[in-house]
């Protein structure tokens, strides 16, 4: 499956795109992976009306591995 890309121009602080090109070729990524995934991270943080994902996928879990301990405590 390719994502389609849309090319982009903006302006950063020099020492944060630095880091974040060391992070990329430290993980042997590309740099527009890692800076993707700050984006997306940024959004979910900031979208106030629904849960981060990661967030709901432990919740998920926690549901399904403790329910038997829920329902006791809930009595």
């Amino acid at each position: 499956m390719t994502t389609q890309r849309e090319k982009f121009s903006s302006q950063a602080d020099p020492e944060i795109l630095a880091a974040a090109r060391e992070l990329a070729q430290k993980q042997g990524r590309q740099f527009q992976s890692v800076l993707e995934e700050a984006l997306t991270e940024y959004l979910e943080r900031n979208q106030l009306d629904r849960p981060r994902a990661h967030v709901l996928e432990a919740f998920g879990l926690s549901m399904d591995q403790f329910d038997d301990l829920y329902q006791k405590l809930a009595q």
